[in-house]
């Protein structure tokens, strides 16, 4: 990540090697972009992502963002080959100035839309269970084959499916590293809607993805998250114990003013996050 770019609208970004990073608004479109790979992750490619990452959570104009793959296929897996012997030494493949994409350390206040297409193996399905929605091309193809290969999914799927797609659910994929479908992806939750093909997935990502940055409350937003958040990780009682405090400071901001003068003039909010 040596230089940088100018988006369409202005923003200066990182120009890294295999993840294109562009600008749409308020919204950040996070594309894989190694497709003669099938966008298998190399040791560059996962620094890479861990930038990007690091970008949506520490921009305060970026308020959604939308992770995609160019080619045909969202992600191959690890290049085993590559990431491997770093893996087996205990090496952290993500550099310092990047986030861990998996989002399995620190607060992530910046809500994440996926789009599956193609082939979405092993930590291609932990990427989609560490982002807040998740949409798939018809065509997509689910494996988490880990335990095919002698080792186990450590990106976060033994947390995460049980608790999206139940335990049993959960299992039938994880323990027997079978391939499936979008049609099985969206009935046991890991993807909230099929789009026709991967065209229309990222289409209906990006709607998505610009309904929150341009409509909702940046501040309601992030707190709407870090209440989820909270509720998942320190249990529902803590996250009551914060309900009424935080709704208190967020009706003294300018946003919620906003909001509630949006509604009397009968008009779309202008909300600035502050």
């Amino acid at each position: 990540m040596a230089h940088t770019s100018n988006s369409s609208d202005g923003h200066i970004l990182p120009a890294l090697d295999t993840v294109t990073l562009e600008r749409d608004g308020h919204v950040l479109l996070i594309g894989l972009n190694r497709p003669h790979k099938r966008n298998s992750f190399d040791r560059t490619m996962l620094a890479d992502l861990s930038r990007a990452y690091a970008l949506l959570e520490s921009d305060p104009s970026v308020r959604a963002g939308v992770l995609f793959a160019h080619g045909d296929h969202l992600t191959a897996g690890l290049d085993l080959a590559d990431v491997g012997p770093g893996i087996a030494a205990g090496a952290n493949p993500f550099p310092d100035d990047g986030r861990d994409p998996f989002r399995l350390e620190g607060s992530w206040t910046t809500p994440l839309i996926a789009v599956a297409h193609g082939w979405c193996i092993t930590l291609g399905i932990e990427l989609l269970l560490a982002a807040d929605i998740r949409i798939a091309a018809a065509d997509a193809r689910f494996t988490q084959l880990e335990v095919r290969r002698g080792i186990y999914p450590f990106g976060g799927a033994t947390i995460r499916l049980p608790r999206e797609a139940s335990w049993g659910n959960a299992m039938r994929w994880l323990l027997t590293g079978d391939e499936f479908d979008a049609a099985e992806a969206h009935r046991i939750g890991l993807v909230q809607e099929v789009a026709d093909d991967a065209a229309q997935a990222l289409d209906r990502a990006r709607e998505i993805a610009h309904t929150i940055a341009d409509r909702a409350a940046p501040l309601g937003v992030r707190a709407t998250l870090a209440s989820a958040h909270l509720a998942r990780t320190q249990g529902e009682a803590t996250a009551v114990e914060r309900l009424r405090p935080v709704v208190t400071e967020l009706f003294a901001s300018e946003d919620a003013a906003e909001g509630v003068q949006s509604f009397l003039e009968r008009r779309d909010a202008r909300f600035q996050g502050r």
